[in-house]
């Protein structure tokens, strides 16, 4: 058979994807749908609070410094003084939110794939009802894939944004979680039904094939698939939630930076102190501590440091990548006491102000609320674990504070500025 006879037995016109015979898949359906998007309705849900609760215990509103999001407004209007206890509080919050949004990859994209017929539908919109599904719909994608996409490079350590990850993720949360609402409120009555079992007649489920192909699984068979791709998901990356072998199992992800030695300061470092610029130099013995308020300005040096009381905490480190580490017994001075040496009263300590010696990432100030400041397992500490902080945990002195996000846990410190940084 030559190419023009070929050509003359094909179709005379190919269906196009805005009509219903272009997909042809047997398994989409109604029914199908409405499972996926029940186990998204839960899971985008603990997404959305735990995303929350994360960006508040980083103190947005306390002052610029910690974070840059223009204007909040109304979006603001549940910040509040992020606790210090339990001192698992953070590690637990941005755990849940990493690992279950990893986890909810498989289901979305096959919930994106059973939909995908909707997004090509003619003629766009055909009634006021219709118009505000294809309106949510188009916002609902969008913002799933941008905040899946930017989370997910956040925790590989891919800083591929327009912006800093905090507002561009803060913004797009509240406009994916609008969106998911207002969709979830028309499709819900329908789902419902398809969950119950109704019978459905094939012009009543819009989203199966009116000419499928011949099957090679079933609905359940698929539903079984994305399933298992979720705990595969879970299983190679939940693990960097802990220590010992567990860690190891964390396939996908980075486990928390660099790999820890032996010894007392033989746990997860995120960064170290090559990667921050800090140097001999910065923490030799001409380092001091400078620590300003009503007293005026104090230097002290390590020895002046370990001269004064000292306590102890078992707090963990928890970082917003989602890894974390298991308590470590740190050893310093009290900020509250820091505070009082710099001219505050001990029962009202401020805000602080925390400066790092590091030239290079992000955080180098952090502000720490007055009661972090207050809650005596907060501390400079410089030990850990029974011996000296080594220099990529610290040394010569770093911030440990109860339930606070890794980055709040200042490496390096070089000054302390208490009050009037609002």
């Amino acid at each position: 058979m030559d190419v023009r006879r070929r050509i003359r037995t094909l179709p005379s016109s190919l269906p196009t994807p805005d009509e219903p015979g272009f997909w042809r898949s047997p398994v989409r359906g109604v029914r199908f749908t409405a499972v996926l998007g029940v186990v998204l309705l839960v899971g985008l849900t603990l997404l959305f609070v735990t995303g929350l609760l994360s960006y508040a215990a980083y103190n947005p509103d306390l002052t610029a410094v910690n974070d840059k999001t223009p204007d909040k407004g109304w979006l603001g209007f549940y910040l509040f003084a992020w606790p210090t206890g339990p001192v698992w509080l953070y590690r637990l919050n941005q755990g849940l939110h990493v690992t279950v949004g990893i986890a909810l990859v498989p289901v979305l994209l096959a919930k994106l794939w059973s939909v995908v017929p909707k997004l090509f539908g003619l003629p766009p919109v055909r009634s006021v009802a219709h118009a505000l599904e294809r309106i949510s719909l188009l916002l609902l994608v969008g913002g799933a894939l941008f905040e899946f996409i930017t989370g997910l490079l956040n925790i590989q350590l891919e800083y591929l944004f327009p912006g800093s990850f905090y507002p561009l993720h803060f913004y797009g949360g509240w406009v994916f979680f609008a969106a998911f609402l207002a969709h979830t409120a028309l499709k819900l009555p329908k789902a419902v039904r398809a969950l119950r079992g109704g019978v459905l007649r094939a012009d009543q489920d819009e989203l199966a094939s009116p000419a499928p192909d011949p099957a090679t699984i079933t609905r359940r068979g698929a539903l079984a698939v994305v399933g298992a791709g979720s705990l595969l998901m879970l299983a190679t990356s939940a693990g960097r939630n802990f220590d010992g072998p567990l860690r190891a199992t964390a396939l996908l992800t980075p486990r928390g930076g660099a790999e820890p030695g032996p010894g007392p300061n033989g746990f997860q470092i995120n960064k170290t102190a090559a990667y921050a610029g800090v140097t001999r130099a910065d923490t030799g013995e001409g380092w001091s501590l400078t620590v300003r308020g009503p007293a005026g300005e104090i230097r002290l040096s390590r020895d002046q440091l370990l001269a004064m009381d000292q306590y102890g905490a078992a707090l963990p480190i928890a970082c917003v990548e989602g890894w974390s580490t298991s308590d470590q017994w740190w050893r310093g001075v009290r900020l509250r006491d820091l505070a009082v040496l710099a001219g505050h009263p001990a029962d009202r300590p401020p805000d602080v102000l925390v400066e790092s010696v590091q030239r290079r990432g992000s955080f180098r100030e952090v502000a720490l609320r007055d009661n972090q400041v207050r809650d005596p397992r907060s501390l400079l500490a410089v030990r850990v674990n029974g011996a000296d902080l080594s220099p990529d945990h610290g040394y010569p002195a770093r911030i440990i504070v109860p339930a606070a996000p890794g980055v709040m846990n200042t490496k390096w410190v070089g000054r302390l500025t208490f009050g009037e940084q609002r």
